[in-house]
């Protein structure tokens, strides 16, 4: 079931991957395996890797006119999917996007290595997690980031947080970013396919001093 809240709501669709439905307006992020649920007018997307920018997935919900939002490192792979209306986006920026606003977020790692002293998202790259403001609510998914200076000041109502580690925030770092910024709601992601399983996610509500909520995979 999605969680709603006030004329909002979320559905968890497995991995990063969310569906916020606002009215009749329909805001995808990282698409990734999903089981389409009408088209997007809106796709965010966090960063370049194939479990956050999949182009079959994509291929399943862009309309001509659905407003892809992403940063420079999606650029060619979107530009060669030639579908949509691309908007780049930097880290610390905000835009208009259909019936939203969206503001960026740099997502990144502190200590999470590929290799010594390489981390698999290193800050240069300019990943970002976005907040989403629509229906009176502002909505952050953190995208794949450790927990970052940037997060301490946010200001949200709902946090969608990676909790599963090895290349994001483990449940005891990702507890300790929302009990620092402390949203209404946090739900955990990033788990249940590549790494990381449902006791990530539990072990987060049991930390975590804000109200948390695990959704099912729809």
């Amino acid at each position: 079931m999605p969680f709603r809240l006030d004329d909002v709501e979320i559905s968890w669709l497995g991995h990063a991957a969310f569906l916020i439905t606002y009215k009749d307006t329909r805001y995808y992020i990282d698409p990734f395996k999903i089981k389409a649920k009408g088209l997007a007018d809106v796709v965010l997307i966090t960063h370049e890797h194939f479990d956050h920018l999949s182009v079959e997935d994509l291929r399943k919900i862009v309309k001509s006119d659905t407003e892809m939002v992403a940063p420079e490192s999606c650029r060619d792979n979107l530009k060669a999917f030639k579908m949509g209306v691309l908007k780049l986006v930097k880290p610390g920026e905000s835009i208009n996007v259909k019936n939203a606003r969206v503001e960026t977020i740099p997502a990144y790692n502190i200590n999470k290595f590929r290799a010594p002293g390489v981390v698999y998202h290193p800050k240069v790259q300019e990943g970002v997690g976005y907040i989403l403001e629509v229906g009176g609510l502002r909505i952050y998914h953190a995208g794949d980031t450790d927990f970052t200076p940037e997060m301490r000041s946010l200001k949200v109502d709902v946090a969608l947080v990676p909790v599963s580690g090895t290349f994001v925030m483990t449940a005891e770092e990702a507890a300790k970013a929302v009990n620092t910024f402390k949203p209404k709601v946090a739900i955990p992601m990033h788990f249940g396919a590549i790494v990381g399983d449902k006791s990530d996610a539990e072990n987060f509500k049991k930390l975590s001093e804000v109200d948390v909520v695990i959704l099912e995979k729809e």
